[in-house]
């Protein structure tokens, strides 16, 4: 017989505040087509973007996410002391080491959390979240700060038709704590690491430490391009379409409800063409409420869900207590979705 005792965490966990950050630039349409051969209403029609936003030099990943995090943990109702645990998911901290989850533990004031940052991309708070929830009701945490952050502005080709109109920056939080109820449902969540060449960065830091430079990618001026995202859009939007459906449709049976049970979906916020297709492949009852922030914010990986999830709070579209479907789904290829009430 075990000698160790067990754990005492809470029943459940939910979602108790959410804060997001938005930087200050606004960039149109206008200033991507400087760089690349195409037109307004053609990124409008493939993407629904009209604006992103651009962080500054002082708009850093973990400035970003300092912001966020104290209007969840001000939401929240409670005190960043008490915080257990903070988990950052973000694919644009350059710093391998140490994790920006701890800069940002420290700015913050919660005292000593565990503090560590995940790589799972536009599926990143699904995970962080689902990791949230099994610490606070195995007992190792009380309240955690999920936080999705991206400067992705870093990581963009301008000169790449594909993709340079798609990206944005910010930063999204939640503050997940005990509940008597559940309000996190079952995580569905993956990868398809078949189809890990779907969506890339272009050239391994590795390269550039080498000092052989022939394997490098040159811009128009003949100079070495930064590493950047680069993707095969058709095949991504397929997955994204006819996959993360069905993805989507078992994180509902998981929760044991149905599409006429919500009141909100919100999924990444890559493209308008991927969330219309899922939402009529999904057959959502006109009652619920879509998540289109993609279209002033532009896709901003991690950030995405919680960020959309912000707006629709502060705008009035949906409101606390609404029962909401979230999945994240990109580079690996990865994704995560799960039923949630909103604080």
């Amino acid at each position: 017989m075990s000698k160790i005792k067990p754990s005492k965490g809470a029943p459940y966990a939910r979602i108790l505040g959410v804060g997001g950050y938005r930087p200050t630039r606004v960039v149109p349409n206008e200033v991507i087509l400087e760089k690349i051969d195409s037109s307004d209403e053609w990124i409008r029609s493939r993407s629904g973007i009209s604006t992103r936003h651009w962080a500054s030099p002082e708009e850093t990943v973990a400035a970003m996410s300092v912001e966020a995090s104290g209007k969840a943990i001000a939401d929240a109702g409670i005190n960043p002391e008490q915080i257990g645990a903070v988990i950052v998911s973000t694919v644009s901290h350059f710093k391998q080491t140490p994790a920006v989850a701890t800069e940002i533990a420290d700015r913050i004031g919660a005292g000593k959390p565990a503090a560590f940052d995940i790589s799972a991309g536009c599926a990143g708070f699904g995970y962080g979240l689902t990791l949230a929830k099994g610490m606070i009701v195995e007992g190792s945490a009380e309240y955690v700060l999920v936080i999705g952050v991206e400067r992705l502005s870093d990581l963009t080709d301008l000169e790449d038709r594909a993709t340079a109109f798609l990206f944005g920056d910010g930063a999204g939080a939640v503050v997940v704590g005990p509940s008597d109820e559940p309000h996190i449902g079952p995580t569905v969540w993956g990868s398809e690491g078949d189809k890990s060449e779907t969506i890339k960065q272009t050239v391994p830091w590795n390269e550039f430490h080498s000092g052989d430079t022939s394997t490098l990618p040159l811009n128009e001026q003949g100079e070495i391009k930064f590493p950047a995202i680069t993707q095969e859009g058709q095949a991504v939007f397929r997955w994204a379409v006819f996959e993360m459906a069905k993805v989507a449709q078992q994180a509902l049976d998981a929760a044991g409800i149905s599409a006429d049970d919500l009141d909100v979906f919100i999924p990444h916020q890559a493209n308008m063409r991927i969330i219309d297709s899922m939402v009529k492949t999904l057959k959502l009852p006109e009652h619920v409420t879509v998540a289109r922030d993609v279209e002033t914010t532009g896709n901003t990986s991690a950030a995405s869900i919680p960020l959309a999830m912000e707006r629709l709070l502060a705008t009035g579209k949906a409101k606390s207590g609404d029962t909401a479907l979230i999945i994240g789904f990109g580079a690996g290829l990865v994704f995560a979705a799960t039923v949630v009430t909103l604080p």
